[in-house]
């Protein structure tokens, strides 16, 4: 579980056969360990950490998490959003962030007054003043509309986050609140499928 309060911005180094691999600024002189089979949230994508030289993080990613997330698209350089999995002693100062990305939207205008197009049948799950993760940032919904919604991104968030890099045309990971999901599924008249 993650907060979407973004501990540090790294670069996209490399990806190849599954391995995606994030240079992550200061690391090797870091206190506190990263260890291998750590969670982090990429981008908002929680993944498991199979490897750390130096400042280099190796994570192994499926074709699922590459088909819904912006991470098979990075190239070298780009930024990306960092956060290690939450402490059960940490304050919660974003709110409950999975790292379970939902889907892709698109920016169309940037930051700070960012408005994101996504997927219209997703917008149920969104609430003026409610909280959504936008490549893993915690944030407050302004207005909802049709296509999408808007979300203010105050200045100490643009210069900490990759939403103060991107623009018009760019994608971000989509991640809407988990419990507006629960609620959904327990009032829902379909019955849950179970495996064999």
């Amino acid at each position: 579980m993650f907060t979407g309060i973004v501990e540090q911005v790294g670069t996209f180094e490399s990806l190849t056969q599954s391995r995606l691999r994030v240079n992550w600024p200061g690391l090797s002189s870091d206190p506190e360990r990263l260890e291998i089979g750590a969670s982090v949230s990429n981008n908002g994508a929680c993944l498991t950490v199979v490897e750390v030289q130096g400042d280099i993080v190796g994570y192994d990613v499926v074709e699922e998490t590459l088909i819904r997330t912006n991470l098979g698209n990075l190239k070298p350089g780009d930024p990306v959003n960092i956060e290690r999995a939450a402490k059960v002693s940490s304050r919660l100062d974003g709110h409950i962030v999975q790292g379970h990305v939902d889907q892709i939207g698109t920016i169309l205008s940037a930051a700070p007054q960012l408005r994101i197009k996504c997927s219209s049948e997703m917008t149920r799950y969104i609430v003026e003043k409610g909280s959504i993760a936008v490549d893993g940032v915690s944030l407050t919904v302004v207005k909802l509309f049709e296509d999408g919604f808007s979300v203010s991104v105050i200045p100490h968030t643009s210069k900490v986050t990759t939403l103060g890099y991107k623009g018009p045309g760019d994608t971000v990971n989509l991640e809407f609140d988990v419990l507006a999901k629960y609620v959904e599924r327990l009032f829902s008249s379909t019955p849950l499928v179970r495996g064999e």
